[in-house]
């Protein structure tokens, strides 16, 4: 399946896309001790800490960069989503190519009413914008697409971070 935009691209990037679309997953080494990190993350969303979400997501970026053999990425988390007439901004990833360490962007509080992201909606938002540095770095794809591939794989990466069985909250309070 292809989105609407594929027309759109040159056939250099149609080819790009295709390959992205052609990757489903991301297998995360086994053995990788990420459950404090998560946890970490959850308490820190929980007390409504801006400064603790961020050193748990940088933590959760450098486990995963670490343990998959990639250069690391620095991760800012702001308070509230900036919108617009389009809608509202969930995260950003900026890759500066060869120059300097690429950042990802992720906000902590909804636009209209300021309320903390529910916590499986923050992770799932750091990690959709990892996969944009995986897509990079592990994968060394020139360009990083929103493909049907990049999907399954930001929810093979959500899975194996966040066990099934789990009880995490659906929401800080």
């Amino acid at each position: 399946m292809v989105f609407a935009y594929y027309k759109r691209l040159s056939r250099a990037q149609q080819r790009v896309y295709q390959k992205s679309d052609e990757m489903r997953s991301i297998a995360l080494p086994d053995g990788m001790s990420i459950e404090p990190v998560i946890h970490g993350l959850t308490e820190a969303l929980k007390r409504e800490d801006r400064r603790a979400t961020e050193v748990a997501c940088q933590q959760l970026a450098l486990v995963l960069t670490g343990n998959l053999g990639i250069r690391p990425v620095q991760v800012q988390v702001l308070a509230v989503r900036p919108s617009r007439t389009w809608g509202e901004l969930h995260g950003l990833y900026r890759s500066v190519r060869g120059r300097g360490v690429p950042r990802i962007t992720v906000w902590m509080r909804t636009a209209q009413r300021h309320q903390v992201v529910a916590f499986r909606t923050f992770l799932r938002t750091l990690v959709h914008e990892m996969c944009h540095h995986f897509d990079y770095e592990l994968l060394r794809l020139p360009e990083s697409f929103h493909t049907e591939g990049f999907y399954k794989r930001e929810s093979s990466v959500m899975h194996q971070l966040v066990d099934a069985k789990r009880d995490l909250p659906k929401r800080a309070p």
